[in-house]
């Protein structure tokens, strides 16, 4: 189950963190500001056997506490998903939520009353991603 999922720009400024209530949030929000460094690494050294078109990164690195997953969009755009250690999440579970994430962002960024790079507050956006959140698996 995701404690936090969060959206960032191609400049790494957060359009978007949503946080368990039951979890720390400030420890939460640093763990998806560090994660970024090692996005950068994996997109910095991306090479032929990596495939870019796979916008899934993976497991960015555990902590004691939470597993870090990765994805960038084609357009640079980083969602960053934190799940605790006591419920993880299988590799496809863990690829299904991030296209879920990004198809909701994608309807997000169709609307034409989003100005895109602006902090999201788009009611359908918050809801899809809250109930991903509470969701124990990904169907």
């Amino acid at each position: 189950m995701a404690v936090c999922i969060a959206v960032l720009t191609k400049d790494n400024c957060p359009l978007y963190i949503a946080c368990d209530p039951n979890e720390d949030s400030l420890k939460l929000h640093f763990l998806v500001h560090t994660s970024i460094d090692v996005i950068e690494e994996k997109l910095n050294s991306a090479t032929a056997a990596n495939d870019p078109r796979d916008l899934y990164l993976g497991q960015l690195y555990p902590n004691e506490d939470y597993r870090i997953y990765g994805y960038v969009t084609n357009t640079k755009i980083k969602i960053v998903v934190i799940e605790s250690i006591s419920n993880p999440l299988k590799d496809g579970d863990a690829r299904q939520l991030f296209s879920k994430v990004h198809g909701a962002y994608i309807k997000l960024v169709c609307n034409p009353f989003y100005s895109p790079g602006s902090p999201v507050t788009s009611q359908p956006f918050l809801s899809s991603v809250a109930s991903l959140m509470r969701a124990k698996t990904i169907a």
